[in-house]
């Protein structure tokens, strides 16, 4: 569902953005919808990879082996 959002800008950001918009032949609302997509998807990517380091570091490293014993470590 398509919601239609009010946001207050300068007016100064409004005029450099038409014209940025007008510069890559789309309208000020595609510029937009744009930019927060990438936001929202570099900050769920974000989230992801946050997520896969802490399950690595729960999960611990695979050394190889199993459990060696501390007599077995000093032999020589």
């Amino acid at each position: 569902m398509k919601r239609n959002i009010t946001l207050r800008l300068d007016e100064e950001l409004i005029r450099q953005a038409k014209v940025l918009a007008a510069r890559e032949s789309t309208s000020l609302n595609r510029l937009v919808v744009r930019e927060l997509s990438r936001l929202v998807g570099r900050d769920q990517a974000r989230e992801r990879a946050r997520r896969r380091a802490l399950r690595a570091m729960e999960e611990g490293i695979p050394m190889g082996g199993g459990r060696v014993s501390r007599d077995e470590l000093h032999e020589r």
